[in-house]
């Protein structure tokens, strides 16, 4: 299954992502998560740290343009989505990161997945 438009692509690949974290032994805590400054696509928790999650899916061969995307704008409204979760859940004093995920489905209809942790520390 490879969606063509957009909103369902984007949902794909965060299914995609989901799936993989679980497998990497990462509890989902809540997906698609919104308030005035717009949404987390994923908020996890690995061991004793809240992990925020950016997916970004691309028709492409390799998760390059996809990682292209997150430019200097964009990693700022993800700390700040951040910051406003942890504030609005009382998370004073917690652990936490916010990690990107890559997709890239070829033309093939093969998901290449790739994920950098820390993504703010690039």
């Amino acid at each position: 299954m490879t969606p063509r438009a957009t909103q369902p692509f984007g949902h794909y690949g965060e299914q995609l992502a989901i799936r993989y974290l679980q497998q990497k032994g990462y509890q989902i805590v809540v997906t698609n998560w919104r308030c005035t400054l717009g949404e987390m696509d994923i908020v996890a928790k690995k061991d004793q740290t809240l992990v925020f999650v950016e997916v970004r899916s691309r028709h492409e061969e390799t998760t390059e343009t996809a990682f292209e995307s997150i430019n200097k704008r964009k990693r700022s409204k993800l700390a700040g989505l951040a910051e406003a979760y942890i504030d609005l859940n009382d998370l004073e004093g917690v652990t936490w990161r916010i990690d990107v995920i890559g997709i890239a489905v070829t033309q093939a209809g093969k998901a290449i997945i790739e994920h950098v942790e820390d993504a703010l520390g690039w």
